[in-house]
């Protein structure tokens, strides 16, 4: 299965972290990471995922990519990406969602190895938690 982490850039609703969080843990993520506003803990993690695996926060998009672990790529996730349906995942990944309200901007997506999109039937737009469980689910059963 390999190593992976999972994070937001610029994270709007702390709501949605609690359910990642969980989800991350339950898909077998080895953290969780914030880029941007600081989190602050709430209620949604009704399986206390956070003294399961760390949440690393970080400052800056230049702090999480001085922070990068050795061999990991980083791949966005965002629409007009490849489709996540034929997409191999790597050994070792960081996966990145935006705010769901802009997502994530070109200077980050230009610095991702990959950038996937989640098919769907009517907008292609969903809710982060449920785009992070998504792709890690996509990654337990995938390529």
């Amino acid at each position: 299965m390999g190593y992976f982490e999972i994070g937001v850039f610029h994270l709007r609703n702390s709501a949605n972290v609690g359910t990642l969080w969980r989800s991350a843990y339950q898909l077998g993520a080895s953290g969780l990471f914030i880029i941007g506003k600081p989190y602050r803990r709430q209620t949604s993690d009704t399986a206390n995922a956070q003294a399961l695996i760390p949440l690393r926060q970080f400052d800056t998009f230049e702090d999480f990519l001085a922070a990068r672990p050795v061999g990991a790529q980083l791949v966005g996730i965002e629409m007009g990406g490849v489709p996540l349906a034929g997409f191999c995942h790597p050994e070792r990944a960081l996966y990145l969602l935006g705010a769901e309200d802009s997502g994530l901007p070109p200077r980050v997506l230009s610095a991702c190895n990959a950038v996937v999109a989640i098919e769907s039937v009517r907008l292609q737009s969903f809710n982060l938690a449920v785009s992070g469980s998504i792709v890690m689910y996509n990654r337990l059963i995938g390529c």
